[in-house]
Parts: structure tokens; C-alpha cells; sequence
């Protein structure tokens, strides 16, 4: 530990990343994902996410910013006119890959709201990876409004049809509202 406890605070410091859309949604959308940033920052973690200052991700990030947690970034040249000019910490990913290597490292666990197509192929590698275990962090799914009502079914025929081998519960958990969101990312860290 340095003089000044630095090593101590960045070991102490528990990020979740949140993939989610930079896309403006539905205010049935909006405020599950702002109330679940604002219990982030309640139990004292911090956010990791695409860096945007647009969106679903301008929501979360400042909800979690406003309730005194930390904002990590990784955002993409291409994205560098939204990145949020007030995060604690910015990164450039080269590429999407690298982007999402950089978040899963920097994380302790993973959460994942409303999105599209890049949110779905950022959770994908996500679980190919746990399922792999190239990691065991905890993954949570905010199923706000049933979003994900066809992913828990697709991934149950995955498993049931032999090309998932992990019980899914082993692999990520579908929570209905915020709190029991953070409830399981607390509880699983808990016992890390």
C-alpha cells in the first residue's frame, strides 16, 4: 500500500458494468434503469460502462455520478463526440472486442438493462465467456417489462437441447425489478 492508502481505496473499489442502449427509450424504460443506477452508487459501487453521455447510458451513468459513485468508461473513437466529458476515467477502446474486454476486466460484476443489437452481442461474448469459465462474475439481466421474456426462453431451449452444459442459474439470473437486481449482485459479492 503507498503512503497515501491509493492501493488500499482501488482495491476497495467494486465496479459494476452495465451494458445497456445510448439509444433514448420509453420513460417505462428509463426509470427502472435510473432508479437501479441510483441504488449502485447507495451500495457503494461504482459504474463501468460504454462511456456515452447519450441514451439509456447518459441516464444510468448520471444517476450513479449523482449518488457518489465513480464512472469508468471505455468508449470508441467513433464515439468520442457522446463520451462523457465528466467520467473519472475515460478509455479508448481500438474496437468493439477490446471494448468489451476492458469492461469485463475492470468489473466485479455485470448488469444488463434495455438495449439492441449491441447491447445483446456485448452480453453474448459476456456469457459465452462465463459459460467457458473464463470468468465467474455474477450476471444479471433487469427483465423491466418483460424485455427479456425471449432471451430466458431461448437460452432454457439452449440448455434443454444440449448447447448450453451450465444450469442456467449458474450463469446469469433475470431480475424483475431493481432492488432484486442489486439484492443478487450484493448477495453473490458478498460471498466472493
Amino acid at each position: 500500500m503507498t503512503a497515501d492508502g491509493n492501493h488500499f481505496y482501488a482495491i476497495c473499489m467494486k465496479y459494476i458494468a452495465v451494458f445497456c442502449s445510448a439509444n433514448d427509450v420509453a420513460d417505462k424504460y428509463t426509470g427502472p434503469a435510473a432508479e437501479f443506477a441510483g441504488l449502485i452508487a447507495k451500495h457503494g459501487y461504482h459504474l463501468v460502462w460504454g462511456g456515452s453521455d447519450k441514451g439509456l447510458m447518459k441516464i444510468v451513468s448520471t444517476e450513479v455520478q449523482r449518488g457518489g459513485g465513480k464512472l469508468a468508461g471505455v468508449s470508441l473513437d467513433l464515439f468520442s463526440h457522446i463520451a462523457k466529458e465528466s467520467a473519472d476515467e475515460m478509455v479508448v477502446a481500438k474496437d468493439l472486442g477490446e471494448r468489451k474486454s476492458m469492461m469485463l476486466a475492470k468489473c466485479e460484476a455485470i448488469a444488463v438493462l434495455v438495449g439492441g443489437l449491441g447491447t445483446f452481442d456485448e452480453v453474448a461474448q459476456i456469457l459465452e465467456l462465463k459459460k467457458l469459465g473464463v470468468h465467474n462474475k455474477p450476471v444479471v439481466f433487469l427483465n423491466t417489462e418483460n424485455f427479456y421474456e425471449g432471451l430466458k426462453i431461448q437460452l432454457q431451449k439452449m440448455r434443454d437441447d444440449g448447447f448450453v452444459n451450465k444450469p442456467l442459474g449458474e450463469l446469469v439470473y433475470f431480475a424483475d425489478t431493481p432492488q432484486e437486481a442489486i439484492r443478487y449482485i450484493s448477495d453473490k459479492l458478498a460471498k466472493t
